[in-house]
């Protein structure tokens, strides 16, 4: 069970159909949290990056909290089937760091992008 957005992979190849399989969220310790995301359809490893960086921004604004901090995003692709492993830090306040990000502007970009967050 999936949701699906279409997008263009360039000229001649026609819009690729990406399937999102979905969400798997860990606490790992206090503010610190795992997902696991996978997907089908993605034009590579960014798409699914992304998808897991929706998946940590929607559960930022569940637990609370409007920030979150990227530690480190692990990719894999099988048969066309692409997992990332994300771990991100939740905070109330913008942590510090160069790869955070305010929970409620990326929950409205993956909406408008068509990228499920749960």
């Amino acid at each position: 069970m999936g949701c699906t957005a279409s997008h263009d992979t360039g000229a001649g190849q026609g819009p690729s159909v990406p399937t999102y399989e979905g969400v798997e969220t860990r606490l790992l310790d206090g503010d610190l949290v795992g997902f696991k995301v996978a997907m089908t359809g993605a034009r590579g490893p960014e798409d699914v990056e992304r998808y897991a960086r929706c998946a940590a921004a929607q559960y930022t604004l569940i637990r609370g909290y409007g920030f979150a901090r990227h530690v480190r995003t692990l990719v894999d692709e099988e048969a066309g089937t692409w997992v990332a492993d994300a771990v991100y830090t939740i905070s109330p306040a913008l942590p510090r760091g160069l790869r955070t990000i305010d929970a409620e502007v990326t929950v409205a970009d993956c909406g408008a992008s068509g990228i499920p967050t749960v």
